[in-house]
């Protein structure tokens, strides 16, 4: 097939071992992201299959239609980017493994790094210290305090395991289905989802972005914050209503936020209101941005290519294309 690859920016797929799954194929690796949909369709003009690097590229009814020879979608995760209706239309197979084993280790370091930087003020003592200036303010140790993890998934149970390590309380908010299993399976429940935003120092967000949680933090939730607290988000930025954020930084609650996602990406601006917020530290959606979770997450995803050209195709989101 000839598969084409968006958005690999620094080149890094063909150095990894996950990379000769796709030996047979006719490859094509585009390291640069091109916004403009004409000239993307253009790129993809003869691909038969895109495979796509998390939500980095829109799949609009508009491109579609751009791309008579497409035949496969091949990513992983939710597809929140992806419309999969035109996919459908168009006679387009999304496959996409959302059930993966294991949890993402790398985003669950990131957040336990945000966590800590802020909470120590990493960032800003560095600057300081390289202006000549050496210390800039007083941070505070974690061991004692509350990490509130909203959502009861994998990722955001391998964050709690690393603040016990540190000596800190636990305490979780979910769906209700999601709290009664973290109360089945030992954790403390907050006593209200009120009770949870006020009671803890850092609120860690660890949910799927779906049309069910799009939104689900809202500014009423942030004003529960303690103008002391931080919140950290290397999840999605949707999962915020919008604008509560800066809002909420500009009204001091919560009093400072650690994130890795925005609403737009990649965000170039540095004059963002967001972006150069002084109570806010960013990172540029590093959370999944390891060589080790590059290499599991695209092995997943070039084996659903190799399972299509097979004629076994698996992880399909859209089952009702296939054999058309």
């Amino acid at each position: 097939m000839k598969v084409h690859i968006l958005d690999d920016w620094f080149d890094t797929l063909r150095g990894l071992p996950c990379f000769r799954l796709l030996e047979g194929h006719d490859v094509t690796v585009w390291t640069d992201h091109e916004p403009d949909e004409e000239a993307l369709a253009a790129r993809l003009s003869e691909a038969e299959c895109v495979v796509l690097f998390r939500e980095r590229t829109t799949v609009s009814r508009g491109l579609l239609e751009r791309l008579p020879k497409l035949e496969l979608i091949s990513q992983r995760g939710v597809w929140p980017h992806v419309d999969v209706e035109a996919c459908t239309d168009r006679g387009v197979l999304l496959c996409s493994n959302t059930g993966a084993d294991g949890a993402n280790f790398a985003a669950a370091e990131l957040t336990f790094a945000l966590i800590l930087a802020a909470m120590r003020q990493l960032p800003q003592q560095m600057a300081s210290a390289k202006a000549g200036n050496w210390q800039m303010g007083v941070g505070r140790t974690l061991r004692g305090r509350t990490l509130g993890l909203y959502g009861y998934g994998r990722i955001g149970r391998v964050v709690a395991n690393y603040a016990r390590a540190f000596g800190m309380e636990v305490q979780w908010w979910a769906s209700e289905a999601g709290r009664v299993k973290a109360a089945a399976d030992g954790w403390q429940v907050a006593d209200s989802r009120a009770a949870f935003f006020a009671q803890s120092d850092v609120v860690s967000l660890h949910l799927r972005l779906t049309p069910a949680t799009r939104g689900i933090v809202s500014a009423g939730d942030l004003a529960q914050m303690s103008a002391r607290s931080v919140l950290v988000n290397t999840s999605r930025a949707g999962l915020i209503a919008p604008g509560a954020l800066l809002d909420g930084l500009n009204k001091g609650y919560p009093g400072m936020a650690a994130i890795d996602v925005f609403d737009t990406e990649p965000l170039l601006d540095p004059a963002d209101p967001l972006l150069s917020h002084r109570n806010l530290i960013a990172t540029p959606h590093i959370g999944f941005v390891t060589e080790d979770e590059f290499d599991k997450q695209f092995a997943d995803i070039f084996e659903q290519v190799n399972a299509y050209a097979a004629g076994a195709p698996v992880h399909m989101i859209n089952p009702s294309v296939y054999g058309r």
